[in-house]
């Protein structure tokens, strides 16, 4: 491979107004695996890096890459993916615990607990377990402000509602769906789905890097929508005729209603469907635009809106103290993982590190050899 590798970034776990959501067992499928690394250990012992300098190694031999960010740090990873070798490595410490399901046929654990100073680490005994129940006790507050979000969310939903005309919305969906899937049959046997998190809410606010999962494709369609002009049947509309047809999707969906899908993928149609509004917006150019809020009635938006202004200004700060109370956990997580670092053997971490780059390229090299 001559050219450097393209990552695509997602999320595969998120802090949602339903508390925190995981899709890890939709980061690699067993049954498509060539092999899945489950790295073990605690805060500060280098799993995030561990995982970037093996993506660095195979990014520079031109593979693809997915970057499973962490929804408490984006800028930490919880997984990545060589996608054309189908070999994961993933994070599988709390929040997201992962045990092996197929250990040794496909799943193996690295500890890196073997590369600590025990000694060193239990000197801070008590501060690790006070540190510990802050953070649960911080992260669980901020779950307590999601949900009261989400409960004005539905208010405002339920509001704008009543200025939505539903039969035009199925116009609307229908066309859509024809334009999609008219020249592809029913499948004999039904396509499959795969779930994450395009947008997650992280110590920096809403975080995206929707260009990256959608960027690629050749038709963007864009579906403009708002709580009460929602584009949830929408999509779940297309997810299921696409899967009815036989393809292979990918649905990305929303942290402030989980149940929602905001993105699917279509590989083999090259195409993208996604979702824009004030929470969830991809920096790309659509190819197509469907106006969801054009079927909201004007003459009741207008009644309607000193209520609805309202209910967007409480969701809003609730969103906001959410967002902040989550940067307070983030810096309690960086304190415990200062009681750590002083005490890893990073070198030795390293040496791991090229070992099993190492022991991929031969997973590599079987491939072409088959």
């Amino acid at each position: 491979m001559d050219k450097k590798g393209r990552i695509k970034h997602v999320f595969p776990g998120g802090n949602t107004t339903k508390g925190f959501m995981s899709f890890y067992n939709n980061i690699l499928f067993q049954e498509e695996a060539n092999k899945i690394i489950i790295i073990k250990g605690g805060p500060g012992v280098g799993k995030s890096s561990f995982m970037k300098k093996i993506s660095d190694r195979f990014l520079n031999l031109g593979y693809n890459l997915e970057y499973h960010h962490c929804s408490s740090d984006n800028n930490s990873l919880d997984a990545i993916v060589i996608v054309p070798l189908k070999v994961a490595i993933l994070d599988g410490t709390a929040p997201h615990v992962v045990d092996p399901i197929s250990p040794g046929a496909v799943d193996e654990i690295l500890n890196l607990g073997d590369y600590w100073n025990e000694e060193g680490i239990k000197i801070h005994k008590e501060e690790i377990i006070r540190t510990n129940k802050e953070i649960k006790r911080v992260f669980n507050k901020a779950y307590n402000y999601l949900k009261a979000a989400y409960q004005i969310y539905e208010a405002w939903t339920n509001t704008e509602k009543l200025a939505f005309n539903k039969a035009k919305a199925n116009l609307l969906t229908d066309k859509l769906i024809k334009e999609l899937f008219e020249k592809y049959p029913v499948a004999k046997q039904s396509g499959k789905d795969r779930h994450l998190f395009g947008t997650a809410i992280t110590p920096g606010g809403l975080t995206e890097y929707l260009h990256t999962i959608i960027g690629e494709s050749k038709q963007i369609y864009m579906i403009k929508d708002s709580p009460g002009a929602s584009a949830k049947d929408l999509m779940n509309k297309i997810s299921e005729e696409a899967l009815i047809r036989g393809f292979y999707l990918e649905c990305y969906h929303s942290p402030i209603d989980v149940d929602k899908i905001e993105d699917i993928i279509i590989p083999e149609l090259s195409c993208a469907i996604t979702v824009v509004n004030d929470y969830h917006k991809a920096k790309v150019i659509p190819t197509n635009i469907i106006d969801l809020t054009s079927c909201l009635d004007s003459s009741v938006t207008k009644i309607l809106k000193e209520e609805t202004d309202k209910d967007k200004l409480l969701f809003d700060d609730l969103i906001e103290k959410a967002i902040l109370i989550i940067q307070k956990a983030k810096k309690f997580h960086d304190r415990l993982e200062s009681y750590y670092v002083p005490n890893m053997d990073f070198d030795k971490i390293n040496d791991l590190a090229e070992k099993i780059c190492k022991r991929i390229l031969e997973i590599s090299q079987a491939d072409t050899d088959k």
